[in-house]
């Protein structure tokens, strides 16, 4: 499309971007009108919500619009599924410049439409609004199905630590990025968009899994949040962790233990569980560690030590792994 957002207008754009869109029969009213109406046959509605920030989430010069819509509707929907829940819609709210080509958007809304059909879900509508610096905002829903929601909070000692889905994939991907090279390519596609495993949290929540997150802040971070809400220890066994040899490979050219990425490196947006010992675990399923007693180290330890290097996201300490 030529031209850009100011020359098309509010309702121009809006017009577009809903042009774009397809649903799902949980969808029983979408965009149009003063709100969309979403089937929620379990009668509770499981909601998530995040902003990308250019600059700060994503770069356009590393990522196309499409690949920010497919990572910005893949980190919301892995937030449902890791509830133990079905994703069934999301909605944008998006800023961007009047001189912003009207293409950015159009594609965006298709890496959006896109992520929600392989999660089974939908875009419902949402908001655009002029600003200085292009903003991302979605909110993404879903049902529990007869489920209870799986929290952070209860992990208890004696339990098993699972994950599946892939761990380090995205920050080494962006070492790549940030020393300017495009390659090896799956580990940069990992970073420009994610794959949540999202049929994985329901699956969990059936057989029976006592806490669970998706993984965005790093391993260690996020069973960090586990542990805390939990009131245990968890302690990481770092054998067990797979660190695939093309991941070798990048950390001995950037001269970065990759084990550092794989345990604090965020946005692969894989799902860690703790399961009681008996659970029998389908293959996709890998155990990493255990739920331990608490104790006065700390909440989180690899190999039964503390874990000293630093990593793992804090969006105000400005620290990424």
């Amino acid at each position: 499309m030529k031209g850009t957002v100011g020359e098309l207008g509010e309702f121009g754009l809006i017009r577009e971007l809903t042009s774009r869109l397809t649903t799902t029969p949980a969808v029983r009213l979408g965009p149009g009108d003063d709100a969309a109406v979403v089937a929620a046959p379990d009668r509770r509605v499981v909601v998530s919500t995040d902003i990308l920030l250019e600059g700060r989430h994503f770069r356009r010069d590393w990522s196309t619009a499409y690949d920010v819509g497919r990572k910005a509707a893949a980190q919301n929907l892995a937030d449902i599924a890791a509830m133990g829940a079905v994703p069934t819609a999301l909605l944008l709210g998006l800023v961007v410049p009047a001189e912003l080509p009207a293409s950015w958007p159009n594609e965006l809304m298709d890496g959006l439409r896109d992520e929600c059909q392989v999660a089974g879900a939908a875009v419902v509508g949402g908001d655009v609004v002029r600003g200085d610096t292009i903003t991302v905002a979605i909110t993404a829903l879903g049902d529990m199905r007869n489920h209870e929601p799986v929290t952070r909070a209860g992990a208890q000692p004696g339990d098993v630590v699972a994950v599946t889905g892939w761990l380090g994939w995205s920050a080494a991907g962006h070492a790549v990025l940030s020393r300017g090279f495009r390659s090896p390519r799956a580990f940069v596609e990992a970073h420009r968009r994610p794959e949540p495993p999202y049929h994985a949290g329901p699956a969990a929540a059936g057989l029976g899994a006592t806490a669970m997150c998706d993984v965005s802040d790093g391993l260690i971070a996020d069973l960090g949040h586990i542990a805390e809400a939990s009131k245990v220890r968890i302690d990481i066994k770092s054998g067990k962790v797979d660190v695939p040899s093309q991941m070798n490979d990048i950390g001995q050219a950037v001269g970065v233990d990759p084990i550092q990425w794989v345990l604090t490196g965020g946005e692969d947006h894989a799902i860690v569980a703790t399961f009681p010992p008996d659970v029998k675990l389908p293959a996709r399923w890998k155990v990493i560690g255990e739920v331990l007693n608490p104790s006065a180290l700390p909440q989180v330890t690899v190999d039964g030590a503390p874990w000293t290097n630093k990593g793992g996201w804090d969006h105000f300490g400005d620290v990424e792994g």
